[in-house]
C-alpha cells in the first residue's frame, strides 16, 4: 500500500523547486545582455521580466516552504521531473512575448522542445528572429544537455545524497566521478572544451564560405549547442541545408557522434583509456546499429533512385541517420521528402534509428544502444542455459566502463523502460491518426517527439490540433526523464489523494 505523502515532503519538494527556479532565473542574464548588445531593446524587457518573474517564484517557494531537510528518493525524483515542466512555463515566456509565437501553448512546446532537446519546432517567422531571441533557443538546448539538476548540482545543491537523487532523475544513474558535484563539473567542463573547438571550426567554415564574421560566429556557436547536446533547433528555418556546406555537414557529423557517446566514456578517453572505445559494449552496439540501418537506407534510397550519386546518398541518407540516431534531428532535406521520397523502407530505417537513440548518461535521447547491448547478451545467456544441462550454471558478463555481470535486476530495469518507450510511440502514433494523419508520419512524428530527436515530416506546425502539441509535449518530458521520475512524481499525486497515513521514505 502506498503511504501519503506528509506536508513536509511538499514543502520539502517545493522548497528544491525554488532553488531551482531561482537558477533557472539567473540564467536569464546570458539572452538579456546579448539583446543589449545587439540593441533589441524590447526582447531586452521580455527577457528581465522573464528573469524577475523565475527568481520572484523561486524565492517565494523557499520562503513560503522553507524546509532543512535533504531530500529522499521520492521527494528527489519529484524535484527533477517538476523542474522539468516549471523550466518549460517560465522559458515560454520570452518566447512567446517575441510575438513568434501564435499561442502560448507553442511557446511552451518550443520551450520544452528545447530543454528536452528535441529540436521540433513551431516558432513563426524564424528567418527574421532577434539574436537574443536565438540565443535564449539553443542555449535552453545547451542547458538541457547537460540538465536542469546538473545545474544545481554544479552551483547550487551541496553534495548531499539528495543531490545524487535528483542527478538519477535526469535518467543518469552513472557517476562519472565518485562524487555527483564533481561528475556534474566535469560535464560542464567538457562541454566548454568542445564548444571552443567545435565553435570556432564551424566559426572558420561559415566565415570562409562568406558569411560576415559575427554572425558565422554566432551561427557557430548555436548549431554547436545544438550539435553536441543532440537537439536540433537551428537558426535558419531550413535547418543545416541552408549552409549547402559539405565541410559545415562533416563537422556536425563529428559533434552529433560525441554528443550521443556516454559522458563516462568521454571520461575514459579524457583519461587516454582509448581501449575503452573498442571493449565498451554500448559503443559496440551503436556502431553495429548505425551501420546495420545505413546500408538497408543505401538500399532502400538506391533502389528508388532518389538521389543523383554517392555523395549525394552520403550527404542525404547518412546524414538523416547520423541525425535520427543520435538524437539530433538536424535536416539536409526538406520534411516533406521523408515521406515523399524516401519510401517505406529507408523511412522505417529512419524511425528505427531514432527509436534506438544514442547512449545512456549522454545528450542522447531514446532507448539507448547500452540497452539494446543489455537485451542481446541476456538472448544469448537464455539460449545457453536452454542448452545447457539442468544444473550447470550460465553466468553473462558484459564490458561497459568496467566488467559488469549480467543480472536479472539489470535486465529487468532495461525491460521497463524498453516496453515505456514502446509504448510512448505508439500512444503518440494512435492520437496522431486520431487526428486524422497518415500512419507512417504519425509513427515517425511520435518517436521523433519521445526519442527527443526533432526530425519532422511535416507534421509538427502551428496548425497542427492543440491536443497533438500537448501529446508530444508529454512524450518529450517522459523520454528526457525516461520515466521514472515521472512514475514517481504521478505515484506521489495517486498516494496523496488516497495512500495510507504515515511517513514516506
Amino acid at each position: 500500500m502506498l503511504l501519503r505523502p506528509t506536508n513536509e515532503d511538499l514543502r520539502t519538494i517545493a522548497y528544491y523547486l525554488g532553488r531551482l527556479t531561482v537558477a533557472l532565473g539567473f540564467i536569464f542574464i546570458i539572452p538579456l545582455v546579448t539583446a543589449l548588445i545587439f540593441q533589441e531593446w524590447d526582447q531586452a524587457i521580455n527577457f528581465l521580466i522573464s528573469m524577475l518573474i523565475s527568481i520572484l517564484i523561486g524565492l517565494l517557494l523557499q520562503k513560503v516552504f522553507p524546509s532543512t531537510h535533504d531530500m529522499n528518493w521520492s521527494q528527489g525524483l519529484a524535484v527533477t521531473s517538476l523542474a522539468w515542466l516549471i523550466a518549460m512555463f517560465l522559458g515560454a515566456i520570452p518566447l512567446y512575448l517575441s510575438h513568434h509565437y501564435v499561442s502560448y501553448l507553442d511557446a511552451c512546446f518550443d520551450a520544452m522542445s528545447g530543454f528536452a532537446t528535441t529540436g521540433l519546432a513551431l516558432i513563426q517567422d524564424l528567418d527574421h528572429a532577434a539574436v537574443s531571441l536565438n540565443m535564449w533557443r539553443h542555449l535552453m538546448m545547451f542547458l538541457g544537455g547537460q540538465g536542469i539538476v546538473v545545474i544545481a548540482l554544479t552551483f547550487l545543491v551541496k553534495g548531499t545524497a539528495g543531490a545524487y537523487r535528483m542527478y538519477v532523475g535526469e535518467a543518469r544513474e552513472e557517476k562519472v566521478l565518485p562524487n555527483v558535484i564533481q561528475t556534474a563539473r566535469f560535464i560542464w567542463f567538457i562541454s566548454f572544451v568542445y564548444l571552443a573547438i567545435g565553435g570556432s571550426l564551424l566559426t572558420l567554415i561559415g566565415f570562409l564560405e562568406g558569411m560576415p564574421f559575427v554572425r558565422s560566429l554566432l551561427h557557430g556557436m548555436w548549431i554547436f549547442m545544438a550539435a553536441f547536446d543532440t537537439g536540433g533547433f537551428s537558426p535558419q528555418s531550413q535547418s543545416i541545408l541552408y549552409y549547402h556546406s559539405l565541410p559545415y555537414e562533416l563537422v556536425t557529423i563529428v559533434l552529433m557522434i560525441l554528443g550521443t557517446i556516454n559522458f563516462s566514456l568521454h571520461y575514459a578517453l579524457w583519461s587516454r583509456n582509448f581501449k575503452e572505445v573498442f571493449k565498451n559494449i554500448e559503443t559496440r552496439t551503436l556502431f553495429i546499429s548505425i551501420s546495420t540501418l545505413f546500408v538497408i537506407t543505401l538500399v532502400g534510397l538506391t533502389q528508388l533512385a532518389v538521389y543523383p550519386n554517392w555523395l549525394a546518398v552520403f550527404r542525404k541518407g547518412f546524414y538523416q541517420i547520423i541525425s535520427a540516431h543520435s538524437g539530433t534531428g538536424f535536416m539536409t532535406i526538406y520534411a516533406p521528402q521523408f515521406p515523399n521520397e524516401w519510401g517505406g523502407l529507408a523511412l522505417l530505417m529512419a524511425i528505427l534509428a531514432m527509436g534506438f537513440g544514442g547512449s545512456a548518461c549522454s545528450t542522447a535521447g531514446g532507448i539507448k544502444a547500452l540497452r539494446i547491448g543489455i537485451f542481446y547478451k541476456a538472448l544469448i545467456q537464455d539460449i545457453k542455459r536452454i542448452m545447457s544441462p539442468g544444473t550447470a550454471l550460465v553466468l553473462a558478463k558484459m564490458h561497459h566502463i568496467k566488467d559488469i555481470l549480467l543480472e536479472d535486476r539489470l535486465v529487468r530495469s532495461a525491460f521497463v523502460i524498453l516496453i515505456s518507450y514502446i509504448v510512448t510511440y505508439f500512444a503518440g502514433t494512435i492520437i496522431g491518426l486520431y487526428y486524422g494523419y497518415p500512419l507512417n508520419e504519425s509513427l515517425f512524428e511520435s518517436v521523433s517527439a519521445a526519442a527527443n530527436v526533432g526530425l519532422s515530416t511535416g507534421i509538427t506546425d502551428a496548425a497542427m490540433p492543440a491536443g497533438l502539441k500537448v501529446t508530444y509535449i508529454i512524450q518529450m518530458w517522459l523520454g528526457r526523464l525516461e520515466f521514472i521520475s515521472i512514475f514517481i512524481l504521478v505515484g506521489l499525486f495517486v498516494a496523496r489523494i488516497s495512500g495510507a497515513q504515515g511517513r514516506s521514505k
